[in-house]
């Protein structure tokens, strides 16, 4: 073989060039290899500290004040207690628990901060007598108490990031035998290894060359923890080499304690739809509703095995593979000494114990629904994504419950007097406080803790007569041409729109009723006087009237309007019916009171925001009519449900061929709004008053209430007036009616029974005075 030419120093060429260049290769390369492990190191310290300890936001119910006078019954108390998870006890001693005896109650409230400020526990007394709390007595003292604030009813936690949810859980509040258990299974060497096992990675490392890709991993519990935390569950051997790096950076910075608990916290253990469930803790309640410190050896050793891999042994779908490794695990557990033959025989022996259906992320899905929404409405995402928040909404427990078992119960009844099919009638319901418009309670269907489609937030059906008062505060916001008693004639109209087709509604029973004051059109809900009298004040005043009442759904100016061609939700409808509750103000319907940071400090207020967009004196005279539906007119089968004597005002609503069944009305507490009909939009065969009307009477027996009282503006006066005329009258003519006008507008012309109106009875009263 021929010789390379020499150069004159006797070195060659190509060599040289060689030996120059690979050590400066190779320090970039060393320097680049440093500068990544500095990233990773940063990356770790920076991402797992913050992250391990991002604690969720606690979500909270409305707490109960309770005070002498207050409209509660015990029974509704046990169940507060029930609901905060108060344990019943022969001697109350600790926070969190009760006594009863009979109709009195001894209990100890916890220690809560409020948005107002700390609240420390106390041992109370309280009676209740006819529905109503009667005393409170404070301990050891024995005096008499005004007010006894309960700590609220938590409904729920937000995690704030992605879609993980996770109930984190210390160290020391994991049962021994988990953390025997879980050790003894996926890293035996735990307490000894320096976050990784070099024979498991070698041995991995040979399967994985033969088989030409990754077929077996050999992590550690602290591999595994880096990979959930910082990595994707892309298999490749670039990514093992990664997760091997950052294991041992993790081992460098912090203990094995800590590695530990975040592992326990952060393991992924299930899937719940788009929630993915993260931790013991959860998976605690999501697979067995308990939590985690109330779990036996083989409910542990289940969760245990799902760490291998949840979705395959997963023991809702797939029970026989997550019995047989469970067991495995039993007989892992015992082979490494953590458990006894008798133990691990005993546990293989135990059913599963899985619940049929995982924990509900909220016992209150439609609510939280409408809560979600507000918060990313009002908040910034990066002040959600903070650690700790405390968010104190609007919910009331007692109420929800009543309008969810309403709903079904009276759906029930009317399935099967009607004959329709089980299960194919739907509902929903929105409840909210008169004076501030906090939602109290959302119902989106009959199965209340399906957290599907919300009927009462998403649902758009028509919706009838329910929109009629807006034509009516509309024609009355003229005093000078409509009042209360101003006749419209409820004859049968043809309406031709511009394309030449022609509309002619009638009336819902089939009848034509002459000439009648406006308060009894609207009271017996006529079709064809209410469509007479919105076309005379004007389609687009009507459209403006409910825009300002607070629908934001677009409206088409058709006549067809004036009788509910619009297809709105159960919540826009609340929005409508509470500007006519609270007198002509706009108040926003809210679901949030306050936000505490983790520090107890307000994120944002919710202050009352209150707008008059109606007349007061129009919308009174509107509310006196809707008086007269309840008592009179179409919703009058409402006397069933309530005491007698009780005033309230409300509209019922139906839409053609039967297909929705809907009632809005108010008390002096609460507003209700009810809908019911099919998914399928298929005749329910309900009206207003048959469906809708009696779900909302059922809602409002069981909360209580106190009857509505309307108080008239300045500018409202009374005078009495003969309907069939709508004249002036006397008290004692027959037939009379008092109707309120606004200052004025109120008719100066007798009618023949009122004096001076011509009358024989009229002339003898006038010649004896």
């Amino acid at each position: 073989m021929a010789r390379r030419k020499r150069r004159k120093d006797g070195v060659t060429p190509g060599k040289t060039r060689f030996q120059r260049a690979w050590p400066w290769a190779t320090a970039f390369c060393v320097l680049l290899l440093f500068l990544y492990v500095v990233y990773l190191d940063f990356t770790i310290r920076s991402q797992f500290e913050s992250k391990r300890w991002s604690l969720p936001a606690q979500v909270y119910a409305r707490p109960l004040d309770l005070y002498p006078g207050l409209a509660l019954s015990a029974s509704q108390f046990d169940y507060e207690l029930h609901a905060l998870g108060y344990r019943r006890v022969a001697q109350p001693g600790g926070p969190a628990t009760y006594a009863r005896h009979g109709n009195t109650y001894d209990f100890v409230t916890r220690d809560f901060t409020f948005w107002d400020g700390e609240q420390a526990s106390a041992r109370v007394a309280i009676d209740f007598s006819s529905g109503h709390v009667t005393g409170l007595q404070q301990f050891p003292a024995g005096g008499a108490l005004p007010l006894v604030r309960m700590d609220p009813v938590q409904i729920g936690d937000i995690y704030p990031s992605r879609a993980e949810d996770r109930i984190l859980v210390r160290l020391n509040e994991v049962p021994p035998l988990l953390l025997q258990g879980l050790i003894a299974v996926e890293d035996r060497h735990f307490y000894q290894n320096f976050g990784i096992e070099p024979k498991a990675i070698l041995r991995a490392t040979l399967a994985n060359l033969r088989a030409g890709h990754v077929v077996q991993g050999g992590s550690t519990i602290t591999q595994q923890l880096v990979r959930n935390f910082f990595l994707s569950n892309t298999r490749s051997l670039s990514r093992k080499a990664k997760e091997a790096v950052m294991a041992m950076l993790l081992e460098l910075h912090y203990s094995k304690q800590a590695i530990l608990e975040a592992y326990i916290n952060e393991v992924y253990l299930g899937q719940d739809g788009a929630r993915s469930i993260h931790g013991f803790g959860l998976a605690s309640r999501f697979y067995f509703d308990r939590p985690l410190a109330r779990l036996k050896l083989p409910q542990l050793a289940l969760l245990i095995g799902m760490v291998k891999g949840p979705s395959y042994y997963d023991p809702r779908r797939h029970p026989q593979q997550a019995k047989m490794r469970r067991d495995v695990v039993l007989d892992v557990m015992q082979t490494r000494g953590v458990i006894d033959a008798a133990q691990a025989q005993a546990a293989k022996a135990a059913p599963l114990e899985v619940t049929p259906k995982p924990r509900p992320l909220t016992a209150y899905p439609a609510f939280w629904d409408l809560m979600r929404r507000q918060l990313l409405r009002d908040y910034r995402e990066q002040d959600l994504r903070s650690a700790g928040l405390r968010i104190f909404t609007t919910l009331d427990p007692l109420v929800q419950q009543s309008a969810e078992r309403a709903l079904d119960e009276q759906a029930r009844v009317l399935e099967r007097d009607r004959h329709l099919p089980v299960g194919s009638l739907q509902g929903a319901v929105v409840v909210t406080s008169v004076s501030g418009g906090e939602v109290l309670a959302v119902v989106g269907g009959r199965d209340a803790r399906y957290a599907g489609f919300n009927r009462a937030l998403d649902a758009a059906r028509q919706v009838g007569s329910l929109i009629k008062p807006a034509v009516y505060v509309t024609a009355l916001g003229e005093p000078k041409r409509y009042t209360l008693g101003t006749l419209v004639d409820d004859a049968p109209i043809t309406i031709t729109d511009p394309d030449g087709q022609t509309w002619s509604p009638r009336n819902y029973d089939r009848r034509s009723h002459g000439e009648v004051p406006l308060y009894q059109a609207l009271a017996h809900s006529y079709n064809q006087a209410t469509v007479r009298l919105g076309m005379q004040v004007g389609v687009a005043n009507v459209v403006d009237t409910l825009h300002r009442m607070g629908i934001e759904a677009p409206l088409r100016p058709y006549p067809s309007l004036f009788l509910g061609a619009a297809s709105l939700s159960p919540l826009q409808v609340t929005r409508m019916y509470e500007t006519l509750a609270t007198g002509g103000f706009r108040v926003p319907l809210r679901a949030i009171r306050d936000i505490l940071d983790a520090d107890g400090k307000p994120l944002q207020r919710y202050p009352l925001e209150v707008q008059q967009v109606l007349p007061a004196a129009p919308t009174y005279l509107v509310n006196t009519a809707l008086e007269d539906v309840v008592a009179e007119g179409t919703a009058r089968s409402a006397s069933r449900w309530l005491p007698p004597g009780f005033t309230a005002a409300g509209k019922t609503g139906t839409t053609d061929d039967l297909r929705d069944s809907w009632f809005a009305g108010f008390t002096g507490s609460y507003l209700a709004v009810v809908w019911l009909g099919r998914d399928d939009n298929q005749p329910a065969g309900l009206s207003g008053a048959t469906g809708a009307l009696q779900v909302w009477g059922d809602v409002i027996k069981r909360i209580g209430s106190q009857p509505l009282r309307l108080v008239p503006p300045p500018n409202v006066e009374s005078a009495w007036i003969d309907p069939a005329s709508g004249l002036r009258a006397d008290a004692d003519c027959p037939g009379a009616v008092q109707l309120p006008f606004i200052q004025g507008s109120a008719p100066t012309a007798a009618a023949p029974c009122a004096g001076g109106g011509g009358s024989v009875g009229s002339w003898l009263r006038r010649l004896f005075q």
